[in-house]
């Protein structure tokens, strides 16, 4: 099944670029909850090129490497990558004056729910939106 997501952000494009793809940026909003993390960050941004963020929970407790390898990279515009695990994804950029709008597609897993990733995705994306716009304040 696949998922969709979407925000505006309050940004002209080109910024919500950087802060998308630079790893310096990504470390600081990629998490879906308060008590995780992203630690570290590679992002070789062109087709073939191969992307890694390592997701940990706070305490130590748990963690992942969610990763994968670009498929189709248009500047501005769209990101399609094939993860690890086989799974597709795509992020749609569209400017809409000084704002962006970001669309994101990705195939669902069956660890779990399809509600629980959803809710997961969308607060990565919500906690893009504050972290990119808060950049610009």
């Amino acid at each position: 099944m696949n998922i969709k997501i979407t925000s505006t952000i309050n940004l002209p494009i080109k910024k919500v670029w950087q802060y998308w793809t630079e790893p310096e940026h990504i470390v600081k909003w990629n998490y879906a909850s308060e008590d995780w993390h992203t630690t570290y960050v590679t992002n070789d941004l062109k087709v073939g090129g191969k992307f890694l963020s390592r997701m940990e929970a706070k305490d130590g407790s748990d963690g992942f490497d969610f990763s994968g390898v670009y498929t189709k990279v248009i500047i501005n515009e769209r990101i399609n990558n094939t993860l690890d695990d086989g799974r597709l994804m795509s992020v749609v950029f569209k400017e809409d004056g000084d704002k962006t709008n970001i669309t994101e597609f990705f195939e669902s897993e069956y660890e779990y729910p399809i509600d629980v990733q959803r809710t997961g995705w969308q607060n990565i994306l919500d906690n893009f939106k504050t972290y990119a716009e808060s950049q610009e304040g």
